[in-house]
């Protein structure tokens, strides 16, 4: 049983605004791009059946748009609301993305959003494409902020701690900006929205082409451009996810070791787990197929190299937080003062205080802590294993389905034989849910993976709650949940309507001029 304490109920309420908000944030960043790929398509050739296809996708854009943005202000705001004392020590680092976020990106794509859907006959062709393409890049702008300060989370680098101000402060800005972590980050998670959008619009068309006869126009066109789209999408998503285990292998060493339920170090050619059942009390894994040479090639680009197991990264923990104690009894004791300056000697122990921290969760007078406790705290940086082996799997097992099932289908498009491939189409329907499940698992992994931290080997999770009674997080939980439900049901519904109704514009044949009527 989970113990519903603010730092849990506080958890729960910003994993569960995350989730929402992530249900539609993944179709924004693939329907922005397609819209503007289908209008480049419009203005080349002059043919109406590509606009029509870019006002009607532009309708479900827009209803998506829309929820998005009521799902993630609120998530910002619980930065001030359930998480006062993280927002007070890492604000000047975290803060700076996303205030440019929302004053280089939101602002960029929600007003040519606007121009958009009541530009079109108030632009010439070139100047509303130019509009389409400006609301995509504001989308994929708005993604690069956002886990920008996400993977600072993850890769804490470009700052400092100040003991005059007993905070974390900015001190390199293009550290910030150019960190491994949020390169390889954003470059997979826009691919990951790309196949979102690519089989959302696949889907439908699939639908039209089997149950709507007088859509099949437009269904086909917007076909054929997801089914390419989709599958240049899902092959960057897999070769781009690479760089994101090899991040991991390089900065979160315990994540990676959690990932593959390995205990013990792997000795090189380090081999990948394909299938196993972890098993925690015997600390091993069970029924295991592996793949030599994969987890060495993907975790440290070598095949000579060890991958450290989670035994081992316990005991660093371990004396990572002993060497942090120092730094910590050298603040509580402070021999110069508060504005005393860190002595060189202790440098090496404050990039360790925040493992230290970990011992608050146990005890408060940390430095009469007993070797028991200092295992118990190391013990503490282990992530849930089961939950990151599965969703892990689970997710690059829908990536490399992704792969083929948009690889069948730019094929028999290609051939121009969709409609004679019914059991294609079927699939591609019933395969509408499966990208919001890949996201959602691999933000799983990327979250939960990080777990004790917050701010990773910098602020311990549970230090960074605001000092509010457990029942209003409880009672705000439980309104967000109702909310954000109703929100989801009113999304499906009108997504649904507008399904159902199709383009409300086909193109015809020019009728045949009617014959003379002959005046008497």
């Amino acid at each position: 049983m989970f113990d519903l304490d603010v730092v849990t109920l506080s958890r729960l309420q910003f994993a569960l605004t995350a989730l929402y908000h992530f249900l539609f944030v993944p179709l924004t960043l693939g329907l922005s791009l397609l819209l503007a790929i289908m209008e480049s398509v419009y203005v080349m050739t002059g043919r109406t059946v590509w606009r029509d296809a870019v006002q009607f996708w532009g309708i479900l854009f827009g209803i998506n748009f829309a929820m998005g943005v009521a799902t993630g202000v609120t998530m910002e705001f619980q930065f001030g609301t359930n998480w006062a004392y993280y927002s007070h020590y890492v604000g000047d680092i975290f803060g700076a993305p996303l205030a440019i976020e929302g004053l280089m990106a939101f602002f960029l794509e929600a007003t040519f959003v606007g121009l958009f859907f009541f530009g079109w006959n108030r632009l010439s062709k070139v100047g509303h494409l130019t509009v389409t393409w400006l609301v995509a890049l504001g989308a994929n702008f708005s993604a690069l902020w956002i886990l920008i300060a996400n993977s600072w989370m993850q890769y804490p680098i470009g700052s400092h701690f100040n003991p005059q101000t007993m905070r974390m402060e900015l001190s390199s800005f293009g550290e910030v900006f150019f960190n491994p972590v949020a390169q390889s980050k954003f470059v997979h998670t826009v691919s990951a929205g790309y196949v979102t959008g690519a089989m959302f619009v696949l889907s439908i068309s699939a639908y039209y082409l089997l149950h709507q006869r007088q859509h099949r126009e437009i269904a086909r066109r917007s076909a054929n451009v997801a089914a390419s789209f989709g599958l240049a999408s899902a092959l960057s998503v897999v070769v781009l996810g690479d760089e994101s285990g090899y991040t991991a292998g390089v900065n979160q060493k315990m994540k990676l070791a959690a990932i593959e339920a390995m205990w013990e170090t792997e000795k090189p050619p380090a081999s990948f787990t394909l299938f196993g059942v972890p098993d925690l009390a015997a600390e091993t894994t069970l029924y295991k197929v592996e793949i030599p040479w994969a987890l060495g090639l993907i975790a440290t680009r070598s095949i000579d190299k060890p991958v450290e197991g989670i035994k081992p990264l316990v005991a660093h923990a371990e004396r990572r937080i002993r060497n942090g104690l120092h730094a910590y009894e050298w603040l509580v004791a402070r021999p110069d003062g508060p504005n005393g300056q860190i002595p060189p000697e202790l440098e090496a122990s404050f990039q360790d205080l925040g493992h230290a921290l970990l011992l608050k969760k146990i005890r408060p007078d940390i430095e009469n802590a007993t070797d028991a406790q200092f295992h118990e705290a190391a013990l503490s940086t282990i992530p849930d294993v089961p939950v990151l082996f599965w969703s892990f799997r689970i997710m690059v097992a829908l990536g490399f389905y992704f792969i083929a099932l948009f690889g069948a289908a730019f094929y028999v498009a290609s051939r121009r034989r969709l409609r004679e491939n019914p059991w294609l189409l079927r699939l591609a329907m019933f395969s509408l849910p499966l990208p919001w499940i890949a996201a959602e698992l691999g933000w799983i992994v990327a979250e939960y993976g990080r777990q004790p931290w917050i701010i990773d080997s910098v602020l311990p999770t549970y230090l960074g709650v605001s000092n509010v009674p457990a029942n209003n997080v409880l009672l705000s939980l439980s309104g967000f949940v109702l909310f954000y439900s109703a929100l989801a049901i009113v999304d499906v519904a009108l997504i649904v309507k507008y399904v159902r109704l199709g383009p409300q514009r086909e193109p015809t044949e020019t009728p045949p001029a009617p014959a003379p009527v002959a005046v008497a």
